[in-house]
């Protein structure tokens, strides 16, 4: 067993040892990292260890630790690459019983830059609350306790989705790895703004139920141990230990399972009758026949299916929520900041042929004339519609419902979906005038040499989109300042639909003749990446 571990041990530092040799640009990236990271676990321990004796620092060290460790639980689902011994299946061949794999990978994992922080991290957080000599005793098996159960954590879950991480909804994850990180700085950036106005004392409630949540509970045992409960302190670190014990024991069972269990490539394939009977199922059957129905159902599948468009989905959908709902919970917000969800959904019609990137070939030979160009646009607008008129039906009510201004509700619904519509006519018309490839590899969005074309096309059609909508606005500012106008406020829903239809109507109308006549160059645009 010893040896097993320490021969594993050694693999992880040859794997870091030579990945680092394969250029002098990745080890100077690596080097860079270690030492902003390093020096931000620092910072962040001299900060820790200046909050001892604040009468919140238990609060906010029990929340930062359980923060810690939902990180060590799903970075491994994002970045599944960032250490190959992450994959136990690439041991499948070896006579290696579970459980001494599992100690030697467990030992494995506390070799790197991640877990070097997270023990600065809690080493400040339980210097931070301990008081006493039982407490400083009981601080060495928290930091231990507290570390294991964050690493156990990420070797469980990358264990049991190691199928998922190394297939294509694998790197659907690390697409949409970033969408992550910016949700959750919009997450900590109004928690921090919450804290500065109301102060730490709001984390005790939450705090109190995280302490008896691993791998918090183990910095909760100080804290208890501090205060002299000393039964509250032991039963914590029970639970950690538990926790510990449990996490190792389902990775332990589902390694047994993966590495004895077939695969997908060593099944049979299915049977052509039950593939028959998926591929005739399901959402197609609620759509119009025809090609309308086929061409958004095509449309709907990217959504679902590729990487970059489901990335620039959930992207409009999160942040369009976010900044209206955000805004209206801090108090400083307005019902038209509902608005912003639409916007965020309307820019999905841009390069419409785009996300096709040189599949668009295939398209471009069913169209023959203006009126398949239409069909085709009409379809993909309408596949867009399916998600963005409920949507921004829902987040201009609970804007509404958060700010309590019911009275504006029909006001903000209609300015909501005449936006809409303008963003939908501008979209049909800059996919045929200024299309652009999407890459498929990597992050950019953009091929090389295509960045002018992008924001011709999204930025000009967003400020054509509010000129067009400028009527609709006119008018809701003129039943703002009249005096009458709150009766007549609920007319800007009705009208605000027709004109929105009326709009993308029209957008379609003159982007047909433009999309048929321009196959040729659209096709050569979208698939220079």
């Amino acid at each position: 067993m010893t040896g097993l571990t320490s021969t594993v041990v050694r693999l992880k530092l040859a794997l870091l040892r030579n990945g680092l040799r394969q250029s002098g640009g990745r080890r100077a990236a690596y080097v860079a990292s270690a030492v902003v990271t390093l020096l931000f676990a620092a910072l962040q321990l001299i900060g820790l260890i200046a909050l001892r004796g604040h009468e919140h620092a238990a609060s906010l060290v029990v929340l930062l630790v359980a923060v810690l460790g939902l990180g060590w639980a799903v970075m491994p689902l994002f970045f599944p690459s960032g250490d190959e011994t992450l994959d136990p299946s690439r041991l499948v061949m070896l006579p290696l019983r579970p459980r001494p794999l599992v100690r030697a990978l467990l030992a494995a994992s506390l070799v790197g830059i991640g877990p070097l922080f997270t023990v600065l991290m809690l080493v400040g957080s339980v210097i931070a609350v301990a008081h006493g000599t039982v407490a400083y005793v009981l601080s060495v098996l928290a930091v231990v306790l507290g570390m294991l159960v964050c690493v156990a954590f990420a070797r469980a879950v990358a264990t049991a989705n190691i199928r998922l991480l190394t297939s294509r909804k694998g790197r659907d994850l690390a697409v949409l790895s970033g969408l992550v990180v910016a949700i959750g700085a919009q997450i900590v950036n109004f928690g921090a703004q919450r804290l500065g106005s109301s102060g730490l004392g709001q984390l005790g409630p939450a705090a109190d139920v995280l302490a008896w949540v691993p791998p918090a509970s183990a910095v909760g045992a100080v804290d208890a141990a501090s205060e002299g409960a000393y039964g509250i302190a032991v039963g914590r670190l029970v639970v950690s230990a538990g926790a510990l014990a449990l996490l190792v024991a389902l990775w332990a069972r589902t390694l047994t399972r993966l590495m004895t269990a077939p695969d997908g490539s060593t099944l049979q394939a299915a049977e052509p009758a039950a593939r028959d009977r998926r591929t005739s199922a399901g959402l197609g059957r609620l759509l119009p026949a025809g090609r309308t129905g086929t061409v958004m159902e095509r449309s709907l599948r990217y959504v679902w299916r590729d990487p970059k468009t489901k990335a620039a989905w959930v992207t409009s959908l999160a942040i369009g929520l976010i900044v209206p709902v955000f805004n209206a919970l801090q108090g400083t917000g307005s019902i038209y900041f509902a608005c912003f969800a639409a916007g965020m959904l309307g820019v999905q019609m841009y390069n419409q042929f785009g996300q096709d990137t040189s599949a668009f070939w295939m398209v471009a030979l069913t169209i023959s004339s203006t009126r398949d160009a239409y069909v085709e646009l009409r379809a993909r607008a309408l596949a867009l519609l399916l998600i963005t008129l409920p949507y921004a039906t829902l987040v201009t009510v609970l804007t509404t419902a958060l700010l309590g201004d019911w009275a504006r509700l029909p006001e903000a619904l209609g300015l909501s979906f005449a936006l809409l519509g303008a963003m939908l006519a501008t979209g049909a018309w800059t996919s045929a005038r200024f299309p652009y490839s999407i890459p498929q590899e990597g992050y950019k969005n953009v091929a090389p040499g295509q960045a002018g074309l992008a924001w011709i096309a999204i930025f000009g059609g967003m400020v054509a989109a509010a000129l067009l909508c400028a009527p609709v606005i006119a008018l809701a500012i003129w039943l703002n300042v009249s005096a009458d106008g709150d009766r007549w406020s609920w007319l800007l829903l009705p009208l605000g639909a027709a004109y929105g239809a009326a709009l993308t109507v029209l957008g379609l109308r003159l982007a047909a003749p433009r999309t048929a006549a321009r196959l040729p160059e659209i096709l050569t645009a979208v698939s220079k990446g």
